[in-house]
């Protein structure tokens, strides 16, 4: 397993093939089967090298398996925070242990360039997701944004992890 930063020689459509994938599977009884169904190839390819984003991108013998995306917090209540945008595995890697790898990569590298404390956005209904963040430090909140994807009301909750040496 290694972990590292994209690459211009990483092709784009095959990271987005894991946020497609990766969202058809976690988001099957959350998101609207339609929706996830009408979700086109390469829908993320465009966006995945966005300005002030950083992404990695894990492999296993060679063949990328995941990625994470991670930048300065996008929100102006939190201007000291860093922000982990999103962590997607391909389905058959999805409860292997390698998530809080990757987990673990981009809170280093949030340190590394400066931010001590971290948020994140999950879907209220995701509750792997959330028992995963909670086992890994980062608490809820109960601060939420509403959203819709599909034409389904969802919510957003926020979750938090500082340093504990801040």
């Amino acid at each position: 397993m290694e972990i590292r930063f994209l690459s211009s020689k990483d092709s784009l459509p095959d990271i987005s093939n894991i946020y497609e994938s990766s969202w058809k599977y976690t988001y099957k009884d959350i998101i609207p089967q339609h929706f996830l169904e009408s979700i086109p190839k390469g829908k993320w390819a465009g966006s995945i090298t966005k300005e002030g984003m950083h992404s990695l991108v894990m492999t296993e013998q060679g063949r990328i398996i995941g990625t994470a995306t991670f930048c300065q917090s996008r929100w102006a209540q939190y201007p000291d925070y860093g922000e982990i945008v999103s962590i997607y595995f391909l389905p058959d890697c999805i409860g292997k242990g390698y998530g809080r790898h990757l987990l673990n990569r981009c809170t280093e590298e949030l340190n590394r360039i400066g931010f001590q404390k971290i948020l994140l956005w999950v879907l209220e209904d995701n509750q792997r997701a959330r028992r995963f963040y909670e086992k890994n430090g980062f608490r809820c909140t109960g601060e939420y944004r509403n959203d819709v994807i599909g034409g389904k009301p969802l919510r957003e909750v926020l979750y938090l992890q500082s340093n504990p040496d801040t």
